[in-house]
């Protein structure tokens, strides 16, 4: 979708690089990406005519609305500083997930970015639980297998809030595997419901792959939210860093 509006824009093939992936049905509203425009290319970035007050990259941010459909935004548009890579120069990724307990769901308005959870949760059994999760571990049970692919992560963040009906969780980890997220969510959930110990969560950290005991949250209710990034100096550092396969 992107790249197929960067590709008319800029009249040459372009791929998109996204700090993440994110599953189907999943939102993004920090969402960082790059693309590698060849000098050739670049001048078509600019119209023949700009607005009084534009910054350089506004224009391009204008035509992109044109071309992609009204769920899809570009917000900003910058030069990369060298050696920048929006995956692989991430320090970590931040997510929301929320749930509303409403005896009546979701309003409307809403509905695609809460998940309806239709029974009572116990929101201090569940940051309880989350505690015991933080830090370096393989997160192979909460994680969807994908080959050749590491499973150890580092958790520094995972609390619970509440506001009336809304239950909101606030996830930040250096990277995530595959439904990582959803799949905390979801265990802790079955602590929330009392159908599972506080303790259990931890133990899941002792296995080798995803536990079959519990379901991944639904995917409406989760939002990345941000990237963070070094300073231009030190992306060439972190690049080797994430780039370097991690092992139990």
């Amino acid at each position: 979708m992107l790249d197929e509006a960067l590709t008319t824009v800029f009249r040459a093939p372009m791929r998109l690089r996204a700090a993440g992936r994110t599953d189907t049905g999943v939102h993004a509203t920090g969402q960082v990406a790059h693309v590698d425009v060849p000098p050739p290319a670049l001048p078509h970035a600019y119209p023949r005519s700009s607005r009084a007050g534009e910054t350089e990259f506004e224009p391009l941010v204008r035509r992109l609305g044109r071309f992609l459909p009204t769920d899809v935004r570009v917000l900003d548009i910058a030069r990369a500083p060298a050696g920048f890579d929006a995956r692989f120069s991430a320090l970590r990724r931040h997510y929301v997930y929320r749930l509303s307990t409403a005896p009546y769901g979701v309003e409307p308005q809403q509905a695609r970015y809460i998940t309806a959870w239709p029974r009572p949760l116990d929101v201090d059994a569940m940051t309880v639980a989350s505690r015991d999760l933080l830090g370096l571990h393989d997160f192979a049970g909460f994680c969807r297998h994908r080959p050749n692919a590491t499973t150890i992560r580092d958790l520094q963040r995972l609390d619970w809030s509440r506001d009336g009906d809304l239950i909101t969780a606030h996830v930040s980890a250096d990277a995530f595997c595959w439904q990582m997220v959803r799949s905390l969510v979801g265990a802790l959930l079955a602590v929330g419901e009392h159908r599972r110990l506080v303790s259990w969560c931890r133990e899941l950290l002792t296995a080798t792959s995803r536990s079959s005991d519990y379901a991944a949250a639904p995917a409406q209710g989760l939002t990345l939210v941000g990237v963070d990034y070094p300073p231009d100096d030190q992306l060439e550092a972190r690049n080797l860093v994430t780039r370097d396969l991690r092992t139990r």
